[in-house]
């Protein structure tokens, strides 16, 4: 009998043929946001795994109501709205895609930095309005600045690589926890690092711990010459702090591949000529994907053959 698999996400066409081949029934109810339905008009009886993403996450509620859930899937590495203790206390196991689409990710956030700290959207938004020697501004390179990683985990550490190694940059960092391993500058408090930074770029999980971290006072300290990027959550930024600080170039520009309430896009950005936004789409390379749904594949086969997880999730986030 075939394993139902309910899915909130999208797999592949390409990748859904070695699900169906382990036994797996896909059932789709794409959700864009974590007030969409869970189930289809019709129901789904007997769903017994749900493939999810962190910022659409499953909460009690919805775990109530799939009495024979055993597992949730995060595609990526984030499960902050999963409730754990929720899932915890019906024995139902929960599982992430730590470090399966981190290179992708890290590659996504530098493009929007040199496409923002360079004007790359505007400069090419002129030329094609007819536009030439007036849009020839001057912007500020990137080889040789401070940049500054809020939250230093695989994604951060690859981010630093490539700014110190590609860039030349001076590279520092605020995380929960000095890590030792590294030499480059830790800062006690964002606020500290966004002084210190020319870009400051947001990489650090999701979740209540993390909600508008950078708020107004990290932005007046980030200073009318500073640049934000934020690969990690939309939640980490306060939005109508951004909006305000944009409007009123107290930071130069913002790029942003999340936001708070996606995919709606608040009126106020929408605008602003001093920002980029894209739609979540850092994770979205064919080797990410690939990578992603192959540990989800290994993760489930596992799950109902009573072996242990390659990635459980074993822990409240802080």
């Amino acid at each position: 009998m075939r394993i139902p698999l309910l899915l909130h996400v999208d797999i592949p066409s390409t990748l859904r043929v070695g699900f169906e081949q382990a036994g797996f029934s896909l059932v789709t109810m794409l959700r864009e946001n974590d007030r969409s339905p869970i189930l289809p008009a019709g129901g789904a009886p007997g769903v017994k795994a749900v493939l999810t993403i962190g910022s659409i996450g499953l909460n009690a509620s919805e775990i109530a109501a799939l009495p024979d859930l055993r597992v949730i899937c995060c595609q990526g590495a984030g499960y902050e709205k999963v409730d754990l203790k929720a899932a915890q206390a019906r024995g139902i196991q929960v599982t992430n895609g730590a470090g399966t689409n981190d290179t992708s990710v890290a590659d996504h956030a530098m493009a929007l930095l040199a496409s923002i700290a360079r004007n790359i959207t505007n400069l090419d938004r002129g030329v094609r309005h007819g536009i030439w020697q007036q849009a020839r501004v001057t912007r500020p390179q990137l080889t040789g600045k401070r940049v500054g990683i809020v939250g230093l985990g695989n994604i951060g550490q690859k981010i630093a690589q490539r700014c110190a190694l590609g860039f030349s940059m001076t590279v520092a960092y605020h995380n929960r926890h000095v890590r030792q391993e590294c030499d480059w500058l830790y800062c006690a408090s964002v606020s500290e690092l966004a002084q210190w930074a020319d870009f400051l770029i947001v990489c650090t999980p999701g979740g209540a711990g993390t909600r508008h971290m950078i708020d107004r006072q990290v932005l007046a300290a980030l200073g009318p010459e500073g640049f934000l990027v934020n690969v990690a959550r939309g939640s980490v930024v306060d939005t109508g702090a951004l909006i305000e600080s944009l409007q009123r170039r107290t930071i130069a520009g913002a790029a942003l591949d999340v936001l708070e309430d996606e995919p709606l896009v608040p009126a106020g950005l929408l605008g602003l000529d001093n920002i980029i936004i894209t739609p979540h789409v850092g994770a979205r390379s064919p080797e990410a994907q690939t990578a992603m749904f192959a540990l989800v594949l290994e993760n489930l086969t596992r799950c109902f053959a009573g072996r242990p997880l390659l990635t459980p999730v074993a822990e409240l986030p802080a």
